[in-house]
């Protein structure tokens, strides 16, 4: 039986191995820890029906997994023009959400799908396509960076556009992603005087955004209370509280007492509830696997034969991990309240899938490049690494 198992999965989990193991741990905690912190929820809303939400949480979780296989199985060359072409799709769904959205904090961020009945966030599909597209730009010119003052204006506005329209309900989410374009910018050899034109014009429409946007107010009120060592934020507060009474080894699964007063437990400050019920120990692992995702999907770009895998690989894990990092400093108190969910972990409807989509691609970009590596060894050719210093 175990061979069996094991022959199955050789044949259709391709990719990094590491990157399946660390997604499918990080699944089974988000279906754990969602259980037990939907608790307080499930009594206010279902009567006390707490199997609802796990079983709803469950199948999101199962459907990110799903498109996430069948991501990896599309050869990554296709995610340049599948990129494009989301992009061209989100700036249409970025404007009507801002205008016509439905509103959940005072920000119009999600848009419902009528048949399934299911809210989508269009920064998500904007986010992953401004990676994908930026990556085939960028890829396009390795063999002659100087080529890159030609078209380095269209690819700046089209960054600054895209992340003054998220960042019009979404402050956080679009100065991650401006972050992840500069970090995409500089591996891909960018040269330094273009990297701080990019800074300039990212800051000129990310204030922008925060001046005309609904959530600008919110972004400073959250930087004013983050640098006031007078008071602390409710929520910040609590957890704190979690955290505190955690100590190193939790106090078990399911006996958090802060899920019954923690705003969004579940989603925002997640990572405050596993370190109550897990201890330092269980937070400890969490952090430990994002940054083994990071490492895993560096080490493809270390190895990648064709600079469009290696900066799609690149730009897609710096997004998802610096995501967490930013939810989890929230959470202990190195950062501002941002509304961030913890990628993977948080509960979540679409965002799971996307996320999905996301690590889909990284597997797909590692799939591609061990398939070429054998390919080229087997013809006695030994595969060029393109990102090699300048």
């Amino acid at each position: 039986m175990i061979t069996a198992l094991k022959s199955w999965i050789d044949r259709n989990l391709k990719g990094d191995p590491i990157i399946w193991g660390i997604v499918i741990l990080l699944s089974i905690i988000s279906i754990l820890v969602v259980y037990s912190a939907t608790g307080s929820l499930a009594y206010k809303f279902k009567g006390g029906n707490t199997e609802k939400y796990l079983l709803d949480h469950s199948m999101m979780v199962f459907a990110g997994l799903f498109v996430m296989w069948a991501a990896h199985k599309v050869p990554y060359k296709w995610y340049g023009l599948i990129g494009r072409l989301l992009l061209l799709l989100s700036i249409p769904l970025l404007i009507f959400t801002y205008f016509f959205g439905t509103n959940i904090n005072e920000a119009n961020r999600w848009i419902t799908i009528p048949i399934i009945n299911k809210a989508i966030q269009p920064s998500d599909i904007a986010k992953l396509a401004l990676i994908a597209t930026l990556a085939s730009l960028l890829s396009k010119r390795q063999k002659n960076i100087e080529e890159l003052k030609k078209s380095f204006l269209p690819i700046i506005l089209v960054i600054g556009f895209i992340c003054m329209l998220i960042g019009l309900a979404n402050m956080s989410t679009a100065l991650l992603l401006l972050v992840t374009c500069f970090i995409l910018m500089f591996i891909g050899r960018v040269p330094a005087k273009y990297l701080v034109m990019c800074a300039l014009f990212g800051a000129l429409f990310i204030s922008a955004s925060a001046m005309v946007g609904q959530r600008g107010n919110t972004f400073f009120s959250r930087i004013e209370s983050f640098f006031d060592k007078d008071s602390t934020q409710y929520q910040v507060e609590q957890s704190y509280i979690a955290i505190s009474t955690g100590g190193i080894t939790g106090k078990g699964p399911g006996n958090s007492e802060q899920r019954n007063s923690l705003p969004h437990p579940y989603s925002d400050f997640i990572f405050a509830i596993i370190i109550e019920e897990y201890g330092l120990i269980g937070g400890g692992t969490v952090l430990f696997l994002y940054l083994a995702l990071l490492y895993r999907g560096m080490r493809i770009v270390a190895s990648s034969t064709k600079p469009f895998g290696g900066l799609l690989s690149a730009g897609l894990s710096f997004a998802l991990v610096l995501q967490a990092m930013v939810n989890m400093g929230v959470a202990v108190g190195i950062g501002p309240v941002t509304g961030l969910p913890l990628p993977l972990l948080s509960m979540g409807g679409t965002s799971l899938v996307f996320t999905g989509f996301s690590l889909g691609i990284i597997l797909s970009v590692s799939r591609g490049d061990h398939v070429d590596s054998i390919e080229a060894n087997s013809e006695g050719n030994r595969p060029r690494k393109v990102f090699q210093t300048a």
